[in-house]
Order: C-alpha cells, then structure tokens, then sequence
C-alpha cells in the first residue's frame, strides 16, 4: 500500500456510526434515515476485526493491517511479566500510516474528526480532532493546537468526547448523548465547510453508546424486555434519526461528487449476560484465590491470589482474555514453557464444554493469537475467548453466587458487539463480495 498507491482525485467523506449494526440501517429503520439511504448506492455487510472492539477495529479499517500486526487487542494491554500493570491503548501506539497520513505525505489535506484512537493528536496535512478516550477537554485534543480555540470558540464552551452510559440516570444519558452528537457534527461540519480538504472523516460513538444503554428496551427478544410502551423504546430510533438529520446538514456542504463511505467498525445484538471468567477458571482448579471473597462484585487483584497453585486468570470485556501462569516469564509462573501448547489445547476443549446456565448448548470458541493473525506484535493475551459467539459478555470480577450474570458487572448494559457491521457506498466501486473484511473496507477501494 505504501509503496504503490494512488488517492482519488475526487473528495472522500468517511461517515463512521460506531456498532451500527445491518439489522437497524438494513431493516428495522428502512425509509427512516432518508440522508443516510440518500448514499446508499452499493451496500454490503462488514466483517469486523479478531476481537470486534472499538479499538483496534478502526485502526484496522483506516491501516489495512490486522489486529496482531497492530499490536492492538482491545482497549487494555498487559504488561508482561506482571501480573497487575496494565496500560491503555493511544495513538502512540500505531506504528502503520493511516490513510489520513497517506494523504498527508501525497501534499493533500485531511479533516479527522473522533476516529479511534487518535489521542494525543499527531500532526497531519490538515485538522484533527481527538476520539473518545481523550481524557477532557482541558487536555490538547486538536492538531493544529489552536484548532481547541477555534472550537470552544464555535461552541461558546468545551467540546465533547463521550458520554457516561453505564448509568442507571438513563435521561442523562439521552441529553448528553442529543448534546455531544450536535457538538461533534456541529464542528465536523464546520471544518469541512471552512477548511481545505481532500479527505474528510468523523466516527459518532454515540451510536455504540445509545446501543449499550437503550437495547433492551428497543428489541422484544431481549431476556430483559420491559415490554411493549416502555419510556426509552423510541431512544434508538430517535438518535438514529438526529444522526441523519446532522448527516443532512453535512452532505449540504461538500460537493456533488464526493465520495462517501458510510459504515460501522462493527454490530450489536442483545447480551444475554455475563460468564464470572475467574470464577469458572475457580471453578475447573486452574485459578487459586487464598481466600474467599467477603462480597460479590470484586475486582480480582494479585494479591488474592496464590500464584503457586494457579494455571490461568482472566479479564473480562465483550471477550475474554485468558493469561497463563508460565515459568519464567510472570514471576510465580507454573506452567513450563513447553507445555503451554498441550494446557491451551486442553483449556480450549473444556471451553467448548461450557454451557448457558439452564444446560443451553454455547457455540464458544478460544484461539491463540497465532492462530488468528499473520504476525503477532505487541502485548498478546495467550487466549481470546468468545463466549457463546459473543452474546454472552466476560465479566472478570468475582465473588457472586453464581458464575452466570444477567447484567454487566461494569454497570446497565444492554448490548455486546456482533461480527457483522454496515458499509456502503455513494457509487459502485469493484467489491464483489457481499461480506467485505474491515481491512479491506476503505483502503483497497481508494487506492490503486
């Protein structure tokens, strides 16, 4: 890609919606969205990332490199060689160009705009504005750095990053998510309007966001219904429709032969609940706590465990990552390095054993990273654990009466992440297949 490549002579706009999922756009709200279904020439359904999370599925789309060349596996990392330091994923830690900076070294601008990660921000040909895990808006969140001014400026006060949604207040979680949504394509839109650009990119993630807080409120088959007139059923469909209200706004200010991609990093579906991952590995004599917790709920630390006697400990998330105990590399390790390979295969065939909690067949599935990626950088866990193919969640704390949960033990969540994502298109660009790959969503499609 880097070698040989040529950009578009036309603009591109990048609409991101992080976690849409084909069912609302394809289905559910079909002759809803008329700005959004304005662009929908060529349609196709998004195979996401190994694992299918925010963040590394973006840098994956914008790369065109997987997961495991990225080093990127989630959002926390651990340290190796230490059972409790952790660290969070940043744009540091993207060692690829991506396209913006394709752009950049071809002399042509870039307008970017929420794309994960991309905080603290790097200069570009261009304007950016930082993603979600931008701790505040005190910090330098813009390249240029008097961008920040420029944009308080526009709205008379901070911009917004994110919204909190594992909240029981759901009503604060719909004025913040109505308030950072018009920020965010309120600036989006300004720069493209004011500035010079080539290539032009926002990622909303509070499509992710309405999801997790407001789906089992919207879908019937959800296990959590509250049936038929709740407060919040319309939630989903009324920021879906805010959503393409601004889209409309937006598409008034670029010219008629833009080229427009619209498409998400990937799905959502209900969440059934959540597997306690330590407490099953508890339960099959491969993790070993020296006392029993006092209160369920308990975040697992180092120092609740006797390491002597333990094989594996986990953490929890929308999968599971499963760390082993190996000799000479964590500093109580237990495992000899050469039988790791026999241990992960025997971990792997009492993982396809698990059941739901009334004797359910899950179609779970375990993989190394080696056997996911053609390269393996950065800081891996040894397993990737999806549970019951995603619709069951991790959790990682302990303590609970059962190894079943009906809810996030992070907080209300509704929602996990599904495999299957959106793209389409404003024209009809040489993709045959009906499932494109997230790598190769934007980049190969561009460029030639």
């Amino acid at each position: 890609m880097e070698a040989n490549y040529k950009l578009p002579e036309e603009k591109v706009l990048v609409i991101g919606l992080d976690s849409a999922p084909p069912r609302l756009v394809y289905e559910d709200l079909r002759g809803e969205l008329e700005n959004l279904e304005s662009l929908m020439v060529e349609a196709h359904k998004l195979h996401s990332s190994h694992p299918p999370i925010t963040i590394p599925a973006w840098t994956v789309m914008v790369s065109g490199k997987t997961p495991g060349e990225l080093g990127m596996y989630g959002f926390r990392h651990r340290k190796p060689g230490d059972y409790s330091s952790m660290y969070i994923v940043n744009s540091k830690h993207v060692r690829y160009p991506r396209i913006w900076d394709l752009y950049t070294k071809a002399g042509r601008n870039s307008i970017v705009v929420g794309v994960p990660p991309t905080y603290p921000p790097k200069p570009i040909r261009g304007y950016m504005v930082t993603d979600f895990i931008t701790p505040g808006p005190e910090k330098p969140y813009t390249w240029p750095p008097s961008l920040k001014r420029e944009i308080e400026a526009l709205l008379r006060g901070p911009y917004m990053f994110d919204v909190p949604f594992r909240v029981e207040d759901k009503d604060s979680i719909v004025k913040g998510l109505w308030e950072m949504t018009e920020k965010q394509f309120r600036v989006f839109t300004h720069l493209v309007e004011s500035k010079k650009w080539d290539f032009a990119m926002i990622v909303q993630i509070g499509v992710d966001r309405v999801q997790h807080a407001f789906w089992k409120y919207y879908d019937p088959s959800h296990p959590r219904y509250p049936g038929p007139g709740n407060k919040y059923e319309n939630v989903i469909q009324d920021y879906y429709k805010l959503v393409d209200k601004l889209v409309g706004r937006l598409l008034e200010k670029i010219p008629r032969d833009t080229k427009v991609i619209v498409v998400s990093d990937h799905g959502a579906k209900a969440m059934k609940g959540a597997l306690a991952i330590n407490q099953w590995l508890i339960e099959e004599e491969l993790l070993t706590l020296k006392k029993k917790p006092e209160k369920p709920g308990v975040d697992l630390r180092p120092d609740m465990v006797d390491w002597e006697k333990t094989k594996a400990w986990a953490w929890g998330g929308y999968y599971a990552r499963i760390f082993l105990n190996i000799k000479g590399r964590e500093p109580q390790g237990t495992i000899d390095p050469e039988e790791a390979p026999g241990f992960i295969e025997e971990l792997k065939k009492k993982l396809a054993r698990l059941r739901g909690p009334e004797g359910e067949q899950w179609n779970t599935k375990a993989y190394t990273p080696a056997e996911l990626y053609p390269r393996v950088e950065g800081d891996p866990p040894d397993m990737i654990v999806y549970l019951d193919d995603l619709n069951w969640r991790s959790a990682g704390t302990i303590g609970w009466p059962s190894m079943y949960l009906e809810e996030n033990d992070r907080g209300p969540d509704d929602a996990v992440h599904d495999w299957i994502g959106i793209l389409y298109y404003n024209w009809k660009p040489n993709v045959k297949e009906e499932t494109v790959n997230i790598k190769d969503a934007i980049l190969p499609v561009l460029l030639s």
